[in-house]
C-alpha cells in the first residue's frame, strides 16, 4: 500500500517473522517490560483517581486499586483499562454493585485451564508454586518473549511466558537477565484462578464417589468427628488460601466452595448456597428427600488458629441470625448445625442438634 506511511500493530505476542521473504518484515517491538511508552499499556494511579473524581466514585478508590491495579509495565503501575471503564460505568447505573471479574468475560482463559491442569504433572507446574503465586508470593522464572502462538502450550516454562505476556502474571522488581519475579497483579486476576482451582477440585471429587457418600453420611449421622477427618483429607488434595492480602471473607468463600464441590454430588441431596434464612444467608443448608432432617453448614476461617472458637462462633451464628428458620418452616423437625473452622489444611468441625 503505497499510501501507508506509519502502522502500529498490538497483540500479546510478538508477530512472528517466518523468513527473511515475509512481505512484512522488521518491526519494532515494544513489550511490556521495555520503558519506551510503559504509560500506554494501561491507566496510571494519576489517571484512575481523575477518572474516578470525574464521575464521582473517589470512595472506589481502594477498592479499584485492590481489584485491577498492580501491573508493572517497564518503570510504570498500571491498572487494567477495561476493568476501571466499566467498574464506573456499572457503579454509575449501580452503585451497590459489588466489584467484578471484567477480565473473565473477555476470553475463555484457555491459559489458566492449561495452567492449573498441568499441577502435580511430570515436569510441569508444582502444587508449591501455585500455592506460592495464589497466596500472594513470587515465583521467579524465566521468560521468553519471542514466542509464538503455536509453542504457547509446548512446556511448562513456555506456558509461564504466556500467562506473563498476557497480564495473568506481572513482575515485581527488577529482573535478572531473562528471569523475572512473577506475581499475581491484582484480586481479580486471584480470584479467576481460585475459581478455576475449585473447578478443578470439583471435577476430581466426581470421580471419588466413595469418599463423597462417606462425608454425606458422616455429616447424616451427627459424626463430626469423621466429618473433620474427611474433610481434613480433601484439603490435602486441593490449593492452600492464606494470602494475607485477603480479607477473611475471601478465604472463607474458598473452603465454602470446596464444600459445596463435595456436596454437589451427593444424589438425593438438596444444597442450597447462601440461601436467604432467618435475618441473614446461612452458607450451605441441605434439605434431604424422604428424610425428616435437615443440614446448616456455617463455614470460618480462623487466622489466628483458633480453630474451636471459630466453630464455637459459627454456631453461634447459626443461632443467633435463625439461618435453621427456612427448614423448620418447610415442617423439618430435626436440624443438624454444623460449624467448620479452616486454617490452611487443617479444619476442626463442632455440632449442635435441634429437635422440634
Amino acid at each position: 500500500n503505497n499510501s501507508l506511511k506509519f502502522a502500529v500493530l498490538t497483540g500479546c505476542l510478538r508477530i512472528a517473522k517466518e523468513s527473511i521473504f515475509t512481505g512484512l518484515n522488521n518491526f519494532k517491538v515494544y513489550s511490556i517490560t521495555d520503558k519506551s511508552f510503559d504509560e500506554t499499556f494501561g491507566f496510571t494511579d494519576a489517571e484512575v483517581r481523575e477518572l474516578l473524581r470525574y464521575y464521582g466514585q473517589e470512595k472506589y478508590y481502594e477498592t479499584v486499586k485492590e481489584w485491577y491495579d498492580g501491573y508493572r509495565f517497564g518503570n510504570v503501575d498500571v491498572y487494567c483499562p477495561w476493568d476501571v471503564i466499566n467498574f464506573c460505568s456499572d457503579h454509575l447505573a449501580d452503585p451497590g454493585l459489588e466489584p467484578k471479574n471484567y477480565w473473565a468475560n473477555t476470553s475463555g482463559n484457555s491459559v489458566i485451564s492449561h495452567f492449573i491442569d498441568s499441577v502435580g504433572k511430570p515436569q510441569k507446574l508444582t502444587r508449591m508454586e501455585l500455592e506460592q503465586l495464589v497466596n500472594g508470593g513470587i515465583v521467579q522464572k524465566e521468560i521468553n518473549s519471542e514466542l509464538t502462538y503455536k509453542e504457547l502450550y509446548s512446556s511448562i516454562d513456555n506456558l509461564w511466558s504466556t500467562l506473563f505476556m498476557t497480564g495473568y502474571l506481572t513482575q515485581r522488581g527488577e529482573p535478572s537477565g531473562n528471569r523475572y519475579n512473577l506475581v499475581i497483579p491484582n484480586r481479580e486476576i486471584r480470584n479467576i484462578i481460585t475459581n478455576h482451582i475449585l473447578k478443578m477440585f470439583k471435577e476430581n471429587v466426581k470421580d471419588d464417589g466413595k469418599t463423597v457418600s462417606d462425608l454425606c453420611d458422616a455429616l447424616l449421622n451427627q459424626n463430626p468427628e469423621k466429618v473433620e477427618l474427611i474433610f481434613t483429607e480433601y484439603m490435602k488434595k486441593t490449593i492452600s488460601i492464606r494470602d494475607t492480602f485477603a480479607r477473611k471473607p475471601t478465604k472463607e468463600n474458598f473452603y465454602h466452595g470446596l464444600l459445596l464441590g463435595i456436596l454437589g454430588f451427593k444424589e438425593n441431596w438438596s444444597v442450597m448456597s447462601n440461601r436467604e434464612s432467618g435475618d441473614g444467608f446461612g452458607d450451605i443448608l441441605i434439605r434431604i428427600e424422604d428424610e425428616d432432617v435437615g443440614i446448616v453448614i456455617e463455614v470460618k476461617y480462623a487466622d489466628d488458629e483458633n480453630l474451636q472458637g471459630e466453630c464455637e462462633k459459627a454456631l453461634q451464628q447459626i443461632i443467633d441470625i435463625r439461618y435453621t428458620e427456612a427448614l423448620e418452616q418447610e415442617g423439618i423437625h430435626t436440624i443438624i448445625k454444623y460449624g467448620i473452622a479452616c486454617y490452611r489444611k487443617k479444619c476442626k468441625v463442632l455440632m449442635r442438634i435441634d429437635k422440634q
